[in-house]
C-alpha cells in the first residue's frame, strides 16, 4: 500500500483501520525550522457515509480532524533531533472506523510505528491510549458510552520512559486519581511500545542523520549573544506581551542586520535566517537562567 510513500503503515484495532504514510525529503532551501506537517484525513465513506446535496466531495478538515492531527503531532515532534531539516509529512486517513474504537489514538500509534520503518531519523518509537472512568475504575481505552457518562476521558501519549502529553478533560478528579490513570497509561503505552519494537525489527532501514551546527551557526550565535544579550533585561520588563513580542521581532531583525553586514550579498539571507534562529535560542537561554 501507497508505494510512492517512504513508508506506510496499516493501524488496526476492531473494526478501525488508519493508513499512516510517511515522506520525507530534502528541502531545497535552507529552513531554520523543522517542517514537519501531520494531516488527519477523514473519509466519508470510513463512516459508510456518501456526501449529497451541492457539496459531493470531500470538504475542509473538521475540527475533530485538526485536533486529531496535532494529537499525533505533539509526542513526536521532539524526538527528531536538533538540526534536522528535511520536509517530513504524515498522512494519517481513516478508511474505516468503530465508535469503541477512536481512530485518533490508532493513528498516533500507527505515525509512530511509520516513522520507525521511515528513513527519517525518528527516536521513538511512542504511543498513546485513551483513558476514562466505569463506575469507580478506571478503563483504559473506554467504550463510547462510558466516555460520555463518566467522569473522565483523557489521552496520554509518552515514550517508554516517561510520559509527554495529557489532554482531555475530567470533573472534579482528585490529584491522587489523575497519578493512577498516568501510571496505569504508561504501562499500556510501553506494551504498545513492545509491540512496535517488534515491527521495526522485521525491517532494515537506513536511516537518515541530521546536519549537526557547523562553525558558522556556533560563531553567528555568538555574534548574536554580543549584540542582544545586555539588551534582554529591558525585553523582559515590557509592559505587555504585545510591546515585548515587538521589541523581540526588532532586536532579532537589528541582530541579523549587523551579523549579515560582513557577508557577500547573495550569502545574507540565509545567514540573517540563521541569525534570527540564534536570536530566539539566546532569548530561550536568557528566560531559562532568569527563571532558575
Amino acid at each position: 500500500m501507497a508505494r510512492q510513500s517512504d513508508a506506510a503503515v496499516l493501524a488496526t484495532w476492531g473494526d478501525t483501520k488508519m493508513l499512516v504514510t510517511v515522506v520525507c525529503q530534502p528541502m531545497a532551501e535552507e529552513l531554520d525550522y523543522f517542517p514537519l506537517r501531520v494531516d488527519f484525513e477523514e473519509r466519508f465513506y470510513a463512516g459508510g457515509k456518501i456526501p449529497g446535496g451541492f457539496f459531493k466531495r470531500e470538504g475542509r478538515p473538521s475540527d475533530e480532524a485538526v485536533l486529531s492531527a496535532r494529537l499525533i503531532d505533539r509526542p513526536m515532534r521532539p524526538l527528531f533531533p536538533d538540526g534536522y531539516r528535511e520536509e517530513v509529512h504524515i498522512v494519517a486517513t481513516v478508511l474505516s472506523a468503530e465508535r469503541d474504537a477512536p481512530p485518533d489514538v490508532v493513528a498516533v500509534v500507527g505515525a509512530s510505528a511509520a516513522l520507525m520503518v521511515s528513513p527519517a531519523p525518528f527516536a521513538g518509537p511512542v504511543a498513546a491510549v485513551r483513558l476514562g472512568i466505569d463506575g469507580d475504575q478506571i478503563v483504559v481505552h473506554p467504550t463510547d458510552e462510558v466516555r460520555e457518562t463518566g467522569r473522565m476521558d483523557i489521552v496520554i501519549g509518552g515514550a517508554r520512559s516517561t510520559v509527554t502529553m495529557v489532554e482531555g478533560h475530567m470533573w472534579e478528579i482528585p490529584d491522587s486519581r489523575l497519578v493512577e490513570a498516568i501510571e496505569i497509561a504508561h504501562k499500556a503505552i510501553r506494551d504498545l511500545i513492545e509491540l512496535q519494537d517488534r515491527f521495526a525489527a522485521q525491517h532494515t532501514v537506513i536511516k537518515r542523520t541530521a546536519t549537526p551546527p557547523s562553525a558558522e551557526a556556533a560563531a553567528t550565535r555568538a555574534k548574536v549573544k554580543d549584540l542582544v544579550w545586555a539588551r534582554l533585561p529591558e525585553l523582559k520588563a515590557a509592559p505587555s506581551k504585545r510591546a515585548r513580542e515587538k521589541m523581540a521581532e526588532t532586536l532579532a531583525r537589528e541582530a541579523a542586520t549587523a551579523v549579515g553586514a560582513g557577508y557577500p550579498e547573495e550569502k545574507r539571507a540565509g545567514v540573517a535566517a540563521l541569525a534570527k534562529a540564534s536570536f530566539d535560542d539566546v532569548y530561550r537561554e536568557f528566560a531559562r537562567r532568569s527563571i532558575l
